[in-house]
């Protein structure tokens, strides 16, 4: 890319819009970001790439404008990975050690490979393994048993799961507009990366990512994630509940919910009212800001449930010492902190994505709606690249796409590298770090 090794570039496909994000990492192993572009997405629901067209178009309308800003081709990404269809689960395995008293590195490694050889339900893959703790001879709390002396080596394991067409839909959209992806990064540890602190995993935190069509939930103790998952309410339902409620256009409602929406309607002002423009031949509608929060907090009241019980699933529940981190479009609800603490009984705080970074950092870099998104950028300069699809291989890039970049005419495709990278092992390599967002646009009333 750019010729550049240090340069990093990111796609977050989310539900309401779409960003490519490019970064340079920098000697001290921080991040400086060059550029982001972000058009809105219309392919995408709930996390997941339901109309292939229109999301390669929005992909290649964000990739263009970045590269018209920075001037320079991008030709390998990095994109996240997330939506409805991820689930976790926590599994056991053990192994007698043969070689002697003393547990080597490929001891840990056989016990780590045997996780990808656990049944799973038909369509769906193992994305992701991350070990938690090890067990040697009853010794219970072991981080890295290398070097110890037993004969019995046990491990608990979080495990990743997804689904094969979610995968497949996301790399048919890169081959799409010809880029080379190098790996899928699963998005709520990309979020953690740019919103948390190494002292509030080490305490135990909660990051909530509410994005426009999913809210991602991970769980963070002793410097590991605990646990994963992906409740399918976000800012479209709210948006939706407010277009029902108040017998509005969608349009209306999501400016409602982001100009004058509130999480808590006992503090709302009664006498304080929205004036919205009827249609034609219609009269106008008043709208209390009282009514308008009460719509919304049944909503978020019924989100915030769904995470409390992620949270006590997870067995962590009596170890958050840290409370939750709240990212993404939904963190900018007015009164949302509060209405969590007083539901959850933990601290809450708003993430912002400004974890590592350096330099002058442009304006989204300081909103949390653009957690994820930076959060790629970070997760990605852990990352060998490795292409785990080359577009060269499959004949279905769009037809004169390349011809349309800026640059020299025709693009120079990846040169094939023979790898022994397992398909797999999808996401090895993130052991620390759910789509997107409310849509923050103002909408004139």
């Amino acid at each position: 890319m750019n010729n550049e090794p240090n340069i990093i570039a990111a796609i977050d496909i989310g539900t309401t819009k779409i960003v490519a994000i490019v970064g340079r990492k920098l000697d001290n192993g921080k991040l400086q970001l060059l550029g982001m572009e972000q058009v809105p997405s219309t392919g995408v629901k709930r996390g997941v790439v339901l109309n292939i067209d229109e999301t390669v178009a929005s992909i290649k309308k964000a990739i263009a404008r970045v590269e018209e800003k920075l001037d320079i081709q991008l030709t390998d990404v990095y994109v996240g990975i997330a939506g409805q269809h991820i689930k976790s689960l926590r599994n056991r395995g053990y192994r007698f050690i043969e070689s002697g008293l003393e547990i080597t590195q490929e001891d840990v490694d056989h016990l780590f490979d045997d996780n990808y050889k656990i049944p799973v339900e038909a369509g769906e893959k193992i994305m992701h393994v991350i070990p938690q703790d090890y067990i040697v001879d009853n010794e219970m709390g072991v981080k890295n048993p290398v070097g110890m002396s037993g004969r019995r080596l046990e491990g608990n394991f979080h495990i990743v799961l997804g689904r094969i067409a979610s995968v497949k839909n996301i790399e048919k959209c890169m081959r799409r507009v010809a880029l080379q992806l190098n790996d899928l990064i699963l998005e709520p540890l990309a979020s953690s990366k740019s919103v948390l602190t190494e002292e509030e995993k080490e305490a135990g935190v909660v990051l909530v990512d509410i994005g426009g069509g999913t809210t991602d939930v991970a769980v963070f103790y002793d410097g590991i994630i605990r646990h994963t998952a992906v409740i399918p309410f976000g800012g479209n339902v709210i948006t939706s509940d407010i277009k029902e409620g108040c017998s509005v256009l969608y349009k209306q409602a999501e400016a409602l919910k982001v100009q004058f929406g509130s999480a808590m309607g006992d503090i709302a002002r009664e006498d304080m009212v929205v004036t919205i423009p009827g249609m034609s031949g219609w009269e106008p509608k008043e709208i209390s800001f009282r009514s308008l929060a009460y719509i919304i907090q049944a909503r978020m009241e019924e989100i915030i449930d769904y995470v409390m019980f992620q949270i006590e699933n997870s067995g962590c529940y009596d170890k958050v010492g840290s409370g939750i981190v709240l990212t993404g479009g939904g963190a900018l609800l007015k009164n949302l902190p509060q209405l969590i603490k007083f539901r959850t009984g933990l601290d809450v705080r708003i993430g912002l994505p400004n974890q590592c970074l350096e330099g002058e950092l442009p304006a989204e870099a300081k909103q949390p709606n653009f957690a994820t998104s930076i959060g790629l950028v970070l997760s990605a300069m852990e990352r060998p690249k490795r292409a785990l699809v080359e577009p060269e291989l499959f004949g279905d890039v769009e037809p004169n796409w390349d011809e349309q970049r800026k640059g020299s005419g025709k693009r120079e495709k990846p040169k094939k590298e023979k790898s022994s990278y397992k398909t797999g092992n999808l996401f090895s390599g993130i052991k620390n770090g759910l789509v997107n967002i409310f849509d923050e646009k103002d909408v004139e009333m």
